[in-house]
């Protein structure tokens, strides 16, 4: 049995999900309320013999893993060492390679977890620097305790003797980045500081940020743990495990600029807030952000430099279909400043995010002359470097046409400038999807799992997706599995112990599951009308998307001949339509 198997053997999918979404028996499953989307009506199945869910509101569905992936917004080796850790799994007893490296880790990750408690026994200890968080900060001692903050003493050596009396030496403090070598032997990492951890998604301590407590010449006022073994600082989002849930129920996250941003957002009752922990935004951060949302708001300061990081980060949010907004300040220069003053209107700023293309339009339009030749030149170079990374032709179009209007410009007159960018016709040549298309893909996927369920449980209409053709579907294991239904029309075992629907058994209980819960109780001629109408759908979706696709490619080319045979494909999806 392999690590897999063994953590399914051991825990029951039913007692994992009701950590997270409330439970109800209903005859052999389990019911509850969608954690993804607001609906009213319990949708959220759970099926304890199948070891299985399904989110029909959201169509989302899968095993244990794939559950605690979704709400953790961990990866598969991620979700795995939950898990493990749960069920009581040592996942070394099955790993026949890179047992050096995963003592390394486990290690560092001991270290880091003592120092933080080191660190907050003395901050107790402490008056200067607890006064400094309660008083100067306003911080609560819920919050101190919520995220373990703490202090580093000056002495230099102060961890360094405490680690090595529970057993570690310097090579293990080192990997942790908890010290540094000189020339009369280890110190200190951190010295007169106040600790904050830094925390994966599911709160394990990787490394710190340390806030100078007294000012001193010369000093960094925050100083990180270095790239360590467990601390990445390019993928790091500090404050996602306290953050994660709200963001989730929330439907959107709000990243500002500093650790103490964050922990004051929270405190004010803003827990959707994250940071990237003293590093620039890159697109594993949000990456790791669009996990929980694909709606993104940036609170950075609104100078040169947070003009410069907010341009940034739209060229990646196109990279990672995030949409991205901006939050502006009135009267404060962050975050912290304004909650100190009225955390009502940091509550209320959050609210109204303003489209990241929309703000730099403000804010360069309000730094520059448009009425000189001049402040008109610099306004559009700086924008439309800007426009250019928009995936979206339509979206490039809208600003153009904003631009040309701002400046008191012809449209032509922009255009021509916009297509004289060597880039440009890099950028049209390969359009991402949208988010538009994302859905439409979505849709999809739900209306085949419907049409294939009832085809799988139901014998007696199978033959009417004879007509169905692969490229109609958009997911190649309903590919698979319509492949099957057609070869075996007479089939009427258990589909998922067939060896052939080995390989997508989880796919293949999730249907019978939606179809024992949504159709097993229709009569036949009810169903049969059912199958008709989603192949409808099936169809209609089909040709929607490929139709989008040939806009797409009819929008970037001048080739006659090209064109005309797109222009026959689009007949043809139009009679296929007729044709349903």
């Amino acid at each position: 049995m392999d690590a897999v198997a063994e953590v399914k053997s051991r825990l029951n999918i039913e007692d994992v999900v009701s950590e997270y979404v409330q439970l109800k028996r209903a005859g052999r499953n389990f019911k509850g309320l969608s954690p993804w989307t607001n609906e009213k009506t319990a949708s959220f199945m759970v099926s304890p013999e199948k070891q299985i869910w399904h989110d029909f509101s959201s169509g989302k569905g899968g095993d244990i893993f794939t559950f605690v992936m979704e709400m953790e917004g961990l990866d598969f080796r991620g979700a795995l060492e939950h898990l493990a850790r749960k069920a009581g799994v040592e996942l070394e007893d099955y790993q026949t390679s890179d047992s050096h490296r995963k003592l390394f880790k486990n290690r560092a990750l001991e270290a880091l977890q003592l120092a933080t408690k080191f660190y907050q026994k003395q901050l107790i200890a402490n008056k200067a620097a607890l006064e400094y968080l309660l008083k100067d900060r306003g911080f609560s001692k819920q919050t101190l305790l919520d995220w373990q903050l703490g202090y580093a003493p000056k002495t230099g050596r102060a961890l360094t003797d405490f680690l090595t009396k529970k057993g570690f030496d310097t090579d293990e403090m080192k990997r942790a980045g908890l010290i540094f070598m000189r020339t009369g032997g280890p110190s200190d990492m951190f010295r007169g500081r106040i600790m904050i951890p830094l925390c994966d998604s599911r709160g394990t301590e990787i490394g710190f940020t340390a806030r100078l407590l007294n000012e001193e010449p010369d000093a960094p006022k925050y100083i990180n743990t270095p790239q360590t073994v467990v601390y990445d600082k390019g993928r790091h989002v500090f404050g996602l495990h306290l953050a994660k849930e709200s963001i989730r129920k929330k439907g959107y996250g709000v990243i500002v600029e500093g650790n103490m941003d964050v922990i004051a957002s929270h405190q004010a009752g803003v827990k959707n807030t994250v940071a990237t922990a003293g590093t620039a935004m890159t697109e594993n951060h949000l990456r790791e952000l669009k996990r929980f949302t694909p709606d993104i708001r940036l609170c950075f300061d609104a100078d040169t430099a947070g003009v410069s990081a907010t341009e940034r980060a739209i060229a990646l949010a196109q990279k990672t279909g995030v949409d991205l907004g901006v939050l502006t300040l009135d009267g404060a220069k962050d975050p912290d400043e304004l909650i100190q003053s009225d955390a009502a209107k940091w509550q209320q700023a959050v609210q109204n995010s303003q489209y990241a293309v929309d703000w730099l339009i403000g804010r360069y339009s309000t730094e520059l002359d448009l009425g000189s030749a001049q402040g008109k030149k610099a306004f559009t170079d700086a924008l439309l470097a800007v426009i250019r990374r928009l995936s979206d032709p339509v979206e490039q179009d809208h600003y153009l046409n904003k631009l040309a209007e701002m400046t008191g410009t012809s449209i032509e007159a922009m255009r021509s400038k916009f297509a004289g960018q060597k880039s440009q016709a890099r950028a049209l040549k390969k359009p991402k999807v949208s988010q538009q298309a994302d859905r439409a893909q979505a849709e999809q996927r739900r209306i085949e799992d419907h049409l294939l369920s009832i085809a799988l449980m139901q014998p007696k209409l199978r033959h009417m997706i004879d007509d169905c053709q692969d490229e109609y579907f958009v997911s190649g294991t309903s590919i698979k599995l319509l492949g099957f239904i057609k070869s075996n029309p007479d089939f009427k075992g258990e589909p998922q112990l067939s060896k052939e629907l080995q390989q997508i058994s989880d796919y293949v209980k999730i249907l019978v599951l939606q179809f024992e819960e949504l159709y097993q109780e229709l009569p036949l001629e009810e169903l049969r009308e059912q199958v008709r109408s989603l192949k409808r759908r099936l169809i209609a979706g089909y040709v929607k998307i490929q139709k989008r696709r040939l806009a797409e490619e009819m929008s970037t080319t001048n080739d006659e001949k090209k064109l005309q045979r797109m222009i026959s494909q689009v007949d043809k999806l139009n009679k296929l339509i007729v044709g349903t």
